[in-house]
């Protein structure tokens, strides 16, 4: 169980522990920061209902996309300051504890996409209560890098990948989680299967589903239900 005084920390950590995702991997190849639209801020998302919790508040373009083949293992990278990779930093702090979150959305140009098409969930890690480690632990032990596998029978075709951790520090009261996304720009290559069904931003989430509206510190946690639709098969 999470301590009072953790919490306590947590809030008066808030700011200085506040991050983005800013740099991808495709199969072990470090695309950096080339194709992500990059947060205007490292602060958080609030609202469910907003736009904002689509590929951040206004992120900056990027003229870039990676490439890509359906199959590849890829890597989001989270850091708490622009161009910070140091490993010796957190990549999420402040008992900032929660999942992490990898969607896809097929669209017809990955460069000025809004968004606004259907996303279908392709990994996460909520909570493992055997351990006691979130997501976000997960970031932070592998240098802010969270590895997901695209489906292998993807149809070929530009995407947008939106990259995710929830903060539940203060999601006790509505309003209280802390959403930290970004979207980055993909060409996908080599698949022949069809486009999973998903679900649109906003809309997937409601402020009182139990993983966003949840007291990470009352009891012993033994179980976590993660925000969105199940992992496509």
């Amino acid at each position: 169980m999470r301590s009072a005084f953790a919490l306590a920390l947590a809030s008066a950590s808030a700011v200085s522990a506040h991050s983005m995702f800013q740099q991808l991997w495709v199969a072990g190849v470090d695309q950096a920061d080339s194709c992500v639209r990059m947060p205007k801020s490292n602060s958080p998302v609030t609202s469910v209902s907003s736009n904002d919790i689509v590929c951040n508040a206004s992120p900056s373009p990027s003229a870039g996309i990676c490439a890509a083949n359906a199959g590849d293992t890829v890597s989001v990278e989270m850091h708490a300051q622009p161009g910070d990779r140091s490993c010796a930093n957190e990549a999420i702090g402040g008992n900032h504890y929660g999942p992490v979150i990898v969607y896809l959305s097929a669209v017809s140009d990955a460069t000025s996409a809004t968004g606004s098409d259907s996303w279908f969930k392709i990994g996460e890690f909520g909570y493992d209560a055997s351990t006691k480690t979130w997501g976000t632990d997960v970031l932070n032990e592998n240098c802010g890098k969270f590895d997901v596998k695209l489906p292998s029978n993807l149809p070929a075709g530009d995407y947008l990948l939106r990259a995710e951790a929830i903060a539940l520090h203060a999601a006790g009261q509505s309003g209280g989680a802390q959403f930290y996304m970004s979207c980055y720009q993909l060409h996908i290559a080599g698949g022949s299967g069809s486009v999973p069904a998903g679900v649109k931003f906003p809309g997937a989430y409601s402020a009182s589903d139990p993983g966003i509206l949840i007291n990470i510190y009352t009891g012993d946690l033994s179980s976590y239900q993660i925000p969105g639709p199940a992992v496509v098969a």
